[in-house]
């Protein structure tokens, strides 16, 4: 009977269908592991902008949690941007790593998108939602999309003014902003038509998108994907010393 049982439980553990996500487009290093829709764990850097260092060790502390190897996982998704050019370089390259070394199919999830969709479930039924990713100063990486998660219009660079919405307010629309650019807009953006929501980059966000793909067999070519960066490196020359 001890026999029968360890046989049963191999294969119901083979049977699951279990993925890495992994969030690298902002400032945040975020690592997840669900069975399917169901998120089994989570673990985030604490520290900005360490994800080169972090990430392989939040990998390994996910999948530990969840009682997890990496040969018991049946694809990586990964978030493509836009975002940081350094931070998005390494969530990609991880991810492409473990599907190369494991044989395993890599899922592309716009970043926009799943914070759209958790914008969405946070406050329902309105006409449009803005992601926004910062971007210095005042500029954001941002798209629209409507109350099913379309997306409107190509994600795009904007420098936020008090105008930059008039056409959407004019028409008496009403738009969500989420995401770790909308707070610095939000002074800004004044108009009554406009609502934010503290929704921020997570793997976790990554869970819906992503395993509705995989089933689907929505995978990114392993050899040819690249994150959309948006924007070229911030490359600095620098400045000469005197001897």
């Amino acid at each position: 009977k001890a026999f029968v049982f360890v046989r049963q439980s191999a294969y119901f553990r083979q049977a699951m269908s279990y993925l890495l996500h992994i969030e690298t487009a902002t400032e945040v290093c975020s690592v997840a592991v669900s069975d399917g829709p169901t998120e089994l764990s989570r673990r985030e850097s604490a520290e900005p902008y360490s994800h080169a260092r972090d990430i392989t060790l939040l990998i390994a502390r996910c999948l530990e949690e969840a009682g997890l190897g990496l040969s018991e996982l049946v694809g990586v998704s990964v978030s493509t941007g836009p975002g940081s050019y350094t931070a998005l370089r390494v969530g990609a390259s991880t991810a492409k790593g473990i599907c190369y070394a494991l044989g395993k199919p890599l899922i592309a999830v716009d970043t926009l998108q799943s914070l759209a969709l958790e914008a969405a479930r946070h406050l329902p039924g309105k006409p449009l939602y803005c992601p926004m990713i910062d971007a210095r100063r005042m500029e954001v990486y941002l798209a629209l999309f409507d109350p099913k998660n379309r997306r409107l219009e190509d994600p795009r660079s904007l420098v936020i003014s008090a105008d930059a919405f008039d056409a959407y307010w004019e028409r008496g629309e009403e738009i969500v902003f989420c995401g770790n650019g909308a707070p610095k807009c939000r002074p800004v953006l004044s108009a009554p038509g406009a609502s934010f929501v503290p929704v921020v980059c997570s793997a976790s966000l990554l869970i819906p998108l992503a395993w509705e793909a995989f089933q689907k067999g929505q995978w990114a070519d392993l050899a040819y994907f690249e994150p959309h960066y948006q924007k070229p490196p911030n490359i600095t020359t620098p400045k000469k010393r005197p001897f």
